[in-house]
């Protein structure tokens, strides 16, 4: 066994990498792992686990995590390793042997590379110490300052390693390798002025002056948009340095066969979009970012078919004026069936474009870019680079000179660019309603969207905003004149054929997107085909890992990327989701996906949840218990407290009532009624909110699995909704049901949740008698069971059975009672409990006491958000303050 902390914390053994869970527990391993063999206080660990104020009860937060965590450990015989976690009066230690430790080990073999005389020896022991890092240290943690100094100071280590070792690498006159080793962390770390000083020195070294000095004029202009600061030190005697060492210019002009003639004024944009529409707000943004500052580089980016090259184009054309000495257009291909062009095929296109003669053309590619710079010195150039994969493709296409602006269009982000050449960012989301109509309006004529403007309204809607869509969708209509546009919705409506539709011969939004898949990483296109078999429209990072097959971590950072190459959007924070003609090409691509994915996300809902009941409803009996063969997830989602959980059910709605179908598809039904039940803490805060079909769906299942407890529990359930929904009758033919198929099950707390709502709804349609004696019963029934939460619930209706018949000295007896059983953290059981005692106590003349209650009652109720119970309450005391 060991444990990870560069990279994602994690305890390694013989079978994997194990997570040690949600964050705050990846966070309390990682404290402990910091400081092995000490004592860290709980106020350290609470500083490190909270961002923000702790909630009240963090003590019980905190000793859960390290119960949690101490059985992790014993699953995976930390003892044979001399692993204890032990505590202390107000502290814990993790008790080991430090080597086991990665981020030790790293610290150790950096302290010994600096004791070796020899370079060769000093590569060795840093590159062994560099190995160690899997990611960025601390990955999974919590974002609170004890954890992000702890993680900066490894990072700094890790940086001046990287350093050291460059050093090392020249000493032995590999100024490649130490080029090499220092562009990766320069270009992640641009405003490092002692990596770019090595890095330049290292290019110089090994013969690329021309990117050597580039490097120092990329960094200045960056330390002085950034920071405002000019180059330090390190940097102003590298570029001296670089100067000294400089040979004659081997420009053309002085080496090459004679002078390089006057360049002409090179035009190589393509023609201007033809039917271009709309798009202003973005034309300016785009106006604002090419006029501000030195050498701008602006970064169009969008899904695919939204139209990035057709806006560039239309904007270069429009702006000729602003660059008389001309404009260079490169089609990248970055998401094409073609192959890319290469850096040198495209440079000698510009440099031909720039009037250098064929001959005169040099055969590197690095001394075509040196003399590409050179030759836009002074000019002021429009530089467009359409369809880029990678900041790296555009780099060295970028001119030189400060008058010179670079237009780039792109699927992905390229955060890249934006940290080491201050490209502003410009994304271009989908197409209003009146621009998507004026489009069709465009191809189709104004008189033919006029007739029926709701039905264009709902074309654009159902090609998601993107211009690709709609021009497809307009050439079709185009072709077929009498049809109306009402017809081409109910075409378009049907999910299982739009994608077909959307294509005309070679072009549409199903190949756009598939050129956009095919160049993502292949963890990143697995996640991808995994969603379609997803039954949400959103999910987070949890479902998607269960869909996947991955953790929790992976999942987070494949969602990452997609919704760079703006597959997904993060609709909410921890949440992503696709557009529609998204989500339908990955359900095309599901069968390509891991069959288990379905299984595993239905079986992730079924354990989360668990976990959401216990918070939303402390203390209460699992609505199931799981199935045998249930898969474990990585990973199971922690509710802090009930408006965590509510919010989690509200969030997964659609997922879970949709999870119910496909488990049922599969013929899960033993998962299927138990996905319909799982919801009821929010069944019960929305009661009339449409549960109904759900819930129905929830009991064919059950039947069909011939589980006589679980038909009891959704007929309960079923029969309250409809109860709640005014459907008396339909209410009762479930709940007279449900007792006795609890009863046969032999399970005594569903018989006695069958009866108490049974003899509610019987109490409120006016069967007092019958309802009073159903009631007792259940009350008697949670007593025997001896479980808690049951025995509340019996108790508080028949406190208030005792409140219809007038018998408040017996009501307040029983609501005593429950509120003695109640959990502290069931806010809205005590509130409701403290209602029902408020109006008893009301009943029998003491008015004092009923408003006391009442008052607490309305606190509880704000604090937990219940606020059916704050009206209760305060029409209670309008009553009281009123003599009612």
């Amino acid at each position: 066994m060991e444990f990870r902390l560069l990279g994602s914390v994690a305890v390694i053994t013989e079978s994997g990498d194990v997570a040690p869970g949600p964050a705050k527990r990846s966070s309390l391993l990682a404290m402990l792992l910091l400081r092995p063999n000490t004592a860290v206080s709980v106020d350290q660990l609470t500083a490190a686990l909270w961002e923000d104020e702790p909630p009240a009860r963090f003590k019980t937060v905190l000793q859960g995590h390290v119960s949690r965590l101490r059985a992790l450990l014993a699953e995976h015989g930390a003892r044979e390793y001399g692993i204890e976690l032990a505590t202390h009066a107000t502290a814990y230690e993790l008790r080991m042997p430090e080597s086991l430790v990665d981020a030790h080990r790293f610290e150790e073999l950096v302290a010994l590379s600096r004791a070796q005389r020899q370079p060769a020896d000093t590569v060795r022991m840093l590159r062994d110490a560099l190995a160690c890092w899997q990611g960025p240290a601390l990955t999974g943690t919590v974002h609170s300052r004890p954890l992000e100094a702890a993680a900066g100071g490894l990072e700094d280590l890790r940086l001046a390693s990287v350093e050291a070792l460059a050093e090392a690498y020249g000493r032995l006159g590999e100024h490649g390798k130490a080029a090499a080793v220092l562009r990766t962390e320069a270009v992640a770390h641009p405003l490092r002025e002692s990596l770019a000083a090595a890095l330049m020195l290292a290019l110089g070294r090994s013969g690329r002056q021309s990117d050597a000095i580039n490097w120092y004029y990329r960094t200045r202009r960056l330390l002085a948009e950034e920071l405002g600061v000019d180059p330090g030190t390190a940097l102003t005697e590298a570029y001296a340095t670089l100067l000294r060492a400089a040979e004659p210019d081997p420009a053309p002009v002085t080496t090459g066969p004679g002078p390089i003639p006057q360049t002409p004024v090179p035009e190589l944009l393509p023609r201007a979009p033809r039917g271009f529409t709309g798009r202003d707000t973005e034309l300016a943004g785009l106006d604002r970012a090419m006029g501000g500052g030195d050498a701008p580089v602006c970064l169009v980016t969008g899904p695919a078919g939204i139209g990035k090259t057709a806006f560039a184009l239309h904007w270069a054309h429009r702006r000729g004026g602003a660059f008389p000495d001309g404009r260079l257009f490169a089609d990248l291909r970055g998401f094409s069936d073609t192959p890319a062009p290469d850096t040198a095929s495209v440079l000698r296109e510009f440099l031909l474009a720039l009037g250098v003669a064929a001959q005169d053309v040099p055969e590197t590619a690095g001394a075509r870019g040196a003399l590409f710079r050179h030759l836009t010195t002074g000019r002021r150039l429009l530089v467009v680079l359409d369809n880029a994969h990678s900041s790296e493709q555009i780099r060295p296409l970028l001119p030189g000179g400060d008058h010179c602006a670079t237009l780039v269009t792109s699927r992905d982000r390229l955060s890249g660019l934006i940290a080491t050449d201050a490209a502003r960012p410009l994304f271009l989301g989908q197409l209003p309603p009146v621009d998507a109509a004026r489009l069709l309006a465009g191809v189709l004529g104004a008189e033919r969207i006029a007739a029926e403007p709701d039905a264009a309204g709902r074309l654009a809607g159902l090609c998601d905003g993107l211009p690709l869509a709609l021009r497809v969708t307009a050439a079709r209509l185009a072709e077929r004149p009498s049809w109306t546009l009402a017809a081409m919705v109910d075409e378009l409506a049907d999910e299982q054929g739009r994608l077909a539709l959307l294509n005309v011969e070679d072009t549409g939004v199903a190949a756009a997107l598939r050129l956009t898949v095919q160049q993502l990483p292949e963890p990143a296109a697995r996640m991808f085909r995994a969603l379609g078999l997803h039954t949400g429209s959103d999910l987070d990072r949890f479902g998607a890992s269960a869909l996947a097959g991955t953790t929790p971590a992976q999942a987070c950072a494949d969602l990452d990327r997609l919704a760079a190459a703006h597959l997904l959007t993060e609709s909410v924070p921890g949440r992503w989701a696709p557009h529609d003609l998204v989500r339908l090409y990955a359900r095309r691509l599901a069968p390509q996906a891991d069959p288990e994915g379905l299984r595993r996300l239905i079986d992730h809902y079924l354990y989360t949840g668990l976990a959401a009941d216990a918070a939303a409803e402390p203390g209460s009996q699992p609505c199931y218990t799981l199935p045998a063969d249930a898969h474990r997830p990585a990973a199971v989602r922690e509710f802090e407290d009930r408006a965590a959980a509510l919010a989690w059910y509200v969030a997964e709605r659609q997922a879970l009532e949709k999870a119910v179908t496909a488990a049922a598809g599969l013929g899960l039904h033993d998962r299927a009624w138990r996905l319909a039940l799982v919801q009821w803490p929010l069944m019960l805060w929305r009661i009339r909110d449409g549960w109904t079909p759900l819930l129905e769906a929830g009991l064919d299942s059950a039947e069909r699995a011939a589980d006589l407890d679980a038909q009891s529990r959704t007929r309960a359930l079923l029969g309250w909704v409809l109860h709640e929904e005014g459907r008396h009758s339909e209410a009762l033919v479930h709940l007279e049901q449900a007792p006795g198929l609890a009863a046969r099950a032999g399970d005594e707390i569903s018989e006695a949740i069958a009866y108490v709502n049974l003899g509610a709804v019987l109490d409120a349609t006016g069967e007092r008698a019958r309802a009073g004696r159903l009631i007792s019963r259940a009350a008697e029934l949670a007593a025997r069971t001896g479980h808690p939460s049951t025995q509340v619930l019996t108790l508080q209706h028949l406190a208030r059975h005792c409140l219809h018949t007038g018998r408040y000295e017996a009501a307040l007896t029983h609501a005593r009672q429950a509120a003695a059983l109640v959990s502290p953290y069931a806010a809205v059981g005590r509130a409701q409990l403290q209602l029902v005692q408020g109006e008893a106590l009301a009943g029998l003349g003491r008015f004092e006491e009923a408003a006391d209650q009442l008052r607490g009652a309305t606190r509880v109720a704000d604090a937990a958000g219940f606020t059916e119970g704050s009206e209760r309450a305060a029409e209670l005391l309008s009553r009281l303050a009123a003599g009612c």
